[in-house]
């Protein structure tokens, strides 16, 4: 993802808002630190998952959107891993 139309800081607060929204939907608990990466790497991971079935995501609600579902594949992965 090349942050499409989304500056670096940006990004980041919108990775914090994904990995927060990602945390309560999937109640896990996390700090601010937590949920940035969450939304950052969610929003790379969703967006290269989408990317191979042709779908692609710009601009801030698409950034948005793809750290939120990909935050939320991460957290279900590491549960996955943990149990």
């Amino acid at each position: 993802m090349g942050f499409d139309g989304v500056g670096w800081l940006a990004a980041i607060i919108i990775g914090g808002v994904a990995g927060w929204l990602a945390s309560m939907f999937m109640k896990t608990g996390g700090g601010v630190l937590m949920n940035v990466i969450l939304g950052i790497v969610g929003a790379i991971v969703a967006s290269l998952v989408f990317g191979l079935l042709g779908i692609s995501f710009g601009g801030w609600i698409g950034y948005l959107i793809a750290g939120f579902i990909g935050a939320c594949i991460i957290i279900a992965i590491g549960r996955m891993v943990a149990k």
